[in-house]
């Protein structure tokens, strides 16, 4: 081969390389090739947390079960939790690894029973014990359920206000809120009433999630706005009097807003300077921090849960199959 055309080689061979080390972010609409399936055949598939040596932990609302997930994608049941009562919305919902894991082995979890929600923890394998309970259940509907520990080390859940709008104006219900607790379900201390209740006025928060310290919440509305706010302690988010922006007095209204035909918001997660909120109108929203974006992996359909994982990757719950990402 002669010298030019060994050059002219060398230079294509770059070029190819230089072009295909280009991020698949730099695309304005990012396709379905930015994310991959790691397991499916999952039943009704809800919530994710990880272990400390990157196990992932996920529920599966109606099967009432708890597995491990590999970085290999391979799924191991490791226990059904008795107890859980399933409808359209309720089940075994969140999960949460306790932030001292390796000293004190307890995993934290939000489910429905015949009477209520309630948070439990246990240890793998064993019975849970109950530290939250009381939280209301409507015979379907807006059951809440996300749960996650915040940077101070408490444990944060969304509830819904059962089919009972009144319950979210309610300071002495736990339905419609948002909770902080100790992990032996008592108030946190510094919460604003006193009590487990750290925000309230809300309708079905399924999404939690910190950016710079700061907690965002998502919540599904009922016929116009669905919502993500952000949350302070002691603030009324305005339901049932408010669904999205209104102007009633001690009233916050929410950072975004959407029409409920189009985003029906669950999980929410931090990742790389973007939110990511789940949609069970299918896709998943990219968002700033005050709500602009829009919608990736559309062709995935309904969107359970997004969920930054200890390895740098995005993971992304469906009902029935569970997929990570690098987020564009």
């Amino acid at each position: 081969m002669s010298l030019r055309r060994t050059l002219a080689a060398t230079f294509a061979a770059a070029t190819a390389v230089s072009i295909a080390a280009v991020p698949a972010a730099a695309a304005e609409a990012p396709s379905i090739q930015a994310i991959r399936q790691l397991a499916s055949g999952l039943n009704q598939a809800w919530s994710i947390d990880f272990l400390p040596d990157g196990t992932g932990l996920f529920t599966q609302k109606d099967a009432k079960t708890i597995s491990r997930i590999d970085k290999a994608g391979k799924v191991t049941t490791v226990q059904t939790i008795p107890g859980v009562s399933v409808t359209v919305e309720a089940g075994l919902l969140g999960i949460a690894v306790s932030p001292k894991y390796t000293t004190d082995e307890t995993v934290f979890i939000y489910y429905t029973t015949s009477s209520d929600n309630r948070i439990a923890k246990l240890k793998l394998g064993q019975t849970p014990t109950p530290i939250v309970t009381g939280i209301p259940r409507g015979s379907q509907y807006h059951h809440g359920g996300r749960i996650r520990f915040g940077p101070d080390g408490y444990l944060y859940a969304g509830t819904g206000d059962g089919q009972n709008g009144a319950n979210a104006q309610n300071k002495n219900s736990l339905g419609g809120k948002v909770l902080r607790v100790t992990t032996d379900g008592a108030p946190a201390p510094g919460n604003p009433f006193n009590s487990r209740v750290y925000s309230y006025g809300h309708r079905n928060v399924q999404g939690l999630t910190w950016a710079n310290g700061q907690l965002y919440v998502s919540d599904i509305g009922a016929n116009r706005l669905d919502e993500l706010n952000k949350i302070d302690p002691g603030k009324n988010y305005g339901w049932p009097t408010c669904e999205g922006p209104c102007n009633t007095a001690g009233m916050t209204n929410p950072v975004k807003a959407w029409p409920t035909s189009s985003a029906t918001p669950s999980g929410l997660a931090a990742y790389k300077g973007s939110l990511y909120m789940a949609s069970l109108k299918g896709g998943t929203y990219k968002l700033d921090l005050n709500g602009n974006g829009g919608k990736l992996w559309t062709n995935l359909g309904r969107t359970r849960d997004a969920t930054a994982g200890p390895d740098g990757q995005l993971y992304t719950i469906t009902p029935g199959a569970l997929y990570v990402s690098d987020g564009s």
